[in-house]
């Protein structure tokens, strides 16, 4: 996930604040966007070690605010999207970043104190609750793969091609009681319990419950804890040095949750992209009924991860849009409307959708420069896409962020970095609305030009 930071460690002795959400049904979307806002320029849960930390705090926070309005902020705000690189820039192995939570908080406090990023980063994944829940459908450093191999996603039919209906009728149901239990060890005793919409009537719940007597689900249930546990041991040992970057150095978190786009949790998650193509065209009403039922529970996902969270913004990767995984009609047809539904509920949210478009999105670009997605709402984060172009079609429409190549990053000069930087800021930032980020996640990169990047950003005023 995307670090919600220190805002998922709230201290409990902060002092009390209003409550956000008084008298929410009253508020349009703007409302509520500026009570997030205002939530975000003074968390409640940060705790600052000076008056300077909490000004470049709020001074940083009012860059992402400006730029998402479409005004042109103080500065531009600078954000390599870090990978595995601060890892190895603490000397750690990959594998060790992913078991010692203690050196991964540690290699992260090194990166931000050495390059002072205006956001956090995210912690390497835990591999131990990995181990625990006795993961397939991931390989990881140690476990399938070399200690210095980045970790990877095994593609499979997860769901098979006659399970749509299953899905469409009881998308929860079809998880816990099908998906999970294919993906994960310790998931497997959850396919032989009764729905929990059976459990309706005092006299049957005697029997309902019968399930949760047998040893395995027993067994099933303490793995599932037992990963859990694992899972906090994780989140509050990374979450001290966000809470670390917060309070000290004035550095935010950038997102307060992530979500998916409705095809990408099929084509991605349960199809795999041989499966989803097929699919596309074997039974193609069937992906946009299942894309459309999943809406609901990507929104009330996305809704109570921000609740929880200092930071308005919500992160989407998007995988499977890009022009090289599926023709213009295709995108309109399949990819967007459910999309656009997802990004229009959490903006009447109050949430500002931050969209990472993985790939190349050129041939994407009038589509999603769609009105009836309210101008100065959205976030766009480019990987490939060719940003003069991207800046043409969402000028005064949404703010854009990109797009220093990772390559460039691994292999540039400071001075390359540098002119790449000042070219992209001179298209793109002059009337505001943009963000400077790498444009993947940098899992190796030299100093210098990582230091060049930042340094650039941060000094341009074009």
């Amino acid at each position: 996930m995307i670090l919600l930071s220190s805002s998922a460690m709230s201290d409990a002795n902060a002092p009390a604040q209003p409550d956000m959400f008084e008298g929410w049904d009253r508020l349009d979307w703007r409302e509520r966007r500026e009570r997030r806002f205002q939530r975000w320029l003074s968390p409640p849960s940060v705790q600052f070690a000076s008056d300077s930390a909490r000004r470049g705090y709020g001074e940083r926070v009012q860059l992402i605010i400006d730029a998402v309005m479409l005004r042109k902020p103080a500065r531009v705000a600078v954000s390599p999207l870090m990978g595995f690189y601060v890892a190895r820039y603490s000397g750690l192995t990959l594998k060790e970043a992913m078991h010692d939570y203690q050196k991964s908080a540690a290699a992260l406090t090194k990166y931000y104190d050495d390059f002072l990023p205006d956001f956090q980063s995210m912690p390497a994944s835990p591999a131990k609750v990995f181990d625990l829940l006795g993961l397939n459908f991931v390989n990881w450093p140690g476990h399938g793969l070399a200690d210095q191999t980045p970790w990877q996603y095994v593609e499979a039919e997860y769901m098979r091609a006659d399970e749509y209906d299953a899905l469409i009728a009881d998308p929860s149901d079809y998880f816990r009681r099908t998906f999970l239990p294919r993906i994960g060890a310790a998931f497997r005793p959850l396919a032989g319990l009764d729905s929990f919409a059976s459990m309706m009537e005092a006299s049957t719940l005697p029997f309902n419950i019968l399930p949760f007597a047998d040893p395995a689900v027993l067994a099933g249930v303490h793995r599932l804890a037992e990963a859990a546990q694992e899972a906090l041991v994780y989140l509050m040992t990374t979450g001290a040095a966000g809470a670390d970057a917060a309070g000290r150095l004035g550095i935010p978190a950038l997102a307060g949750g992530m979500a998916k786009a409705p095809y990408d949790v099929l084509a991605d998650t349960l199809r795999g992209t041989k499966g989803i193509v097929m699919d596309r065209f074997r039974q193609p009403e069937k992906i946009l009924e299942a894309a459309d039922r999943l809406v609901r529970p990507m929104l009330d996902w996305a809704v109570r991860q921000a609740a929880m969270a200092d930071s308005p913004l919500v992160v989407f990767v998007l995988h499977k849009g890009s022009d090289s995984f599926m023709s213009d009609a295709d995108f309109r047809t399949f990819y967007w409307p459910t999309l656009k539904a997802v990004i229009r509920g959490l903006i009447e949210e109050g949430i500002v959708p931050a969209l990472f478009a993985e790939g190349r999105y050129n041939r994407r670009l009038e589509v999603i420069a769609d009105e009836e997605i309210p101008a100065g709402s959205v976030m766009w984060m480019f990987d490939q896409t060719d940003m003069a172009a991207a800046k043409r079609a969402l000028r005064g429409r949404a703010c854009i962020a990109g797009n220093v190549p990772s390559s460039l990053l691994a292999l540039g000069t400071p001075e390359a970095v540098e002119k790449y930087v000042t070219d992209l800021l001179d298209e793109c930032a002059t009337d505001g609305g943009f963000f400077l980020q790498s444009g993947a996640v940098v899992d190796d990169a030299r100093p210098e030009a990582l230091k060049a990047m930042i340094e650039t950003g941060r000094n341009w005023r074009g």
